[in-house]
């Protein structure tokens, strides 16, 4: 125990040291931050990791960290394996490209995907295990997978009697809760938990959620720790130090990716195949509507098969306005109006995202953004008065 408490000292002090940050987000520390908070409680056991690259403790990898935290300090903490999440543990994948198993190069750590066909750990892959430990930054929107891998993890560790660690992090649209509550005949891996499209909870509140609310299947409860974080709260804006995936690129990709997710259901490109996603709205037949254009390209790492690929765009272009936090229709109601062929305009894909059929036919019967609010308002209500149960911090409410 006398190596774990000079090796904690140590921690502590590197963590102090780190590089200048923004003033409202200076004084974090996320819950891989907090060693003495977790170290104790695996000295001595096998552990596996759900991470990839912004599972960060200042400048090392989380997986870095531990190694050497056990070799210098002979903690005995075993990583039997890492799980990785879609886009995999280094996060070079394209969304929706296949992950596959392997061996990380860094560290000879066998490395098992937990997106595609096996998006739940086997009880073989848990064999052994006492702990698996989650660490990767969510952004706040319903459809972004990392939570629904959270969600399988914890069905697994529950049947195998295997303890979880949520390691908390910063919900980057964490300052609002807004858009339709999912509709369980909606439910997908894009769309998981009967909750809004902007959620206002971090992996650790909404982990909690999941537990109390005995969504897991067969209402089992996973055995769960949260390490939350030091000086969060809902009131504040967060600027990732990593991007989260290859196609969020920077704070305003996030910011209005839950409004602009919702067309990749759409015939609509959302600037995948640029090296600017998210950020961009755009489609060839609208070259009389707008004179900035884009030409989505295959991007290695990004997007391998853009939507409208080698075809110029003409639409929107939001790089050069402020970043504003948000959930908005307009844009989505309005290029159904512009586009000509109604009938192609949204995909099957598009109702998952949504996690209702309800709001595809508002927007056909011609709705407007004020009307469709209204329709999931109770909803809405509901769901908030359920989260304020769960809150480990401050909210803006």
């Amino acid at each position: 125990m006398s190596r774990l408490i000079i090796c904690l000292c140590f921690l502590a002090l590197h963590s102090a040291c780190t590089k200048a940050q923004p003033e409202n987000q200076s004084k974090i520390v996320v819950g891989a931050a907090q060693f003495s908070e977790y170290l104790p409680l695996l000295e001595g056991k096998r552990i596996a990791l759900l991470v990839n690259q912004t599972s960060m403790v200042d400048d090392s990898h989380l997986v870095d960290t531990l190694l050497s935290v056990n070799n210098s300090q002979e903690l005995g903490i075993v990583i039997d394996k890492v799980f990785a999440p879609e886009h995999g543990f280094r996060g070079q994948a394209d969304a929706g490209e296949q992950v596959s198993n392997g061996i990380d190069s860094n560290t000879g750590i066998p490395i098992i995907s937990l997106y595609g066909k096996n998006k739940k750990p086997t009880p073989e892959q848990l064999k052994g295990l006492d702990w698996v430990i989650f660490d990767t930054q969510d952004v706040g929107a319903r459809f972004y997978t990392y939570i629904s891998t959270m969600h399988y993890v914890m069905q697994a560790c529950a049947e195998n009697g295997v303890k979880m660690m949520i390691l908390d992090r910063p919900n980057p649209n964490g300052m609002y809760v807004d858009g339709p509550v999912l509709d369980m005949k909606q439910q997908s891996f894009v769309g998981i938990h009967p909750i809004p499209i902007v959620h206002g909870l971090t992996v650790g509140e909404l982990a909690q959620m999941i537990n109390g609310e005995r969504w897991l299947d067969s209402t089992v409860t996973c055995d769960l720790s949260v390490i939350s974080m030091q000086n969060y709260d809902h009131t504040m804006t967060y600027s990732l130090p990593v991007k989260p995936s290859p196609n969020l690129p920077n704070d305003l990709s996030i910011a209005l990716y839950p409004s602009l997710c919702l067309f990749e259901g759409t015939a609509i490109s959302v600037g995948r195949g640029t090296y600017a996603p998210f950020q961009q709205i755009g489609h060839p037949d609208f070259a009389n509507d707008s004179p900035y254009s884009f030409t989505p390209v295959s991007i290695d790492g990004m997007s391998k098969y853009p939507k409208h690929q080698d075809k110029k765009c003409f639409g929107i272009d939001f790089s050069k306005e402020p970043i504003s936090y948000g959930f908005s229709l307009k844009h989505l109601i309005d290029y159904y109006h512009k586009y000509e062929a109604k009938d192609k305009y949204f995909n099957n894909f598009f109702k998952k995202l949504a996690g209702t059929d309800q709001l595809e036919q508002q927007i056909k019967d011609g709705m407007s953004e004020e009307e469709i609010r209204a329709t999931w308002q109770e909803d809405l209500s509901a769901y908030r008065m359920m989260r304020k149960g769960y809150l480990l911090y401050e909210d803006f409410e």
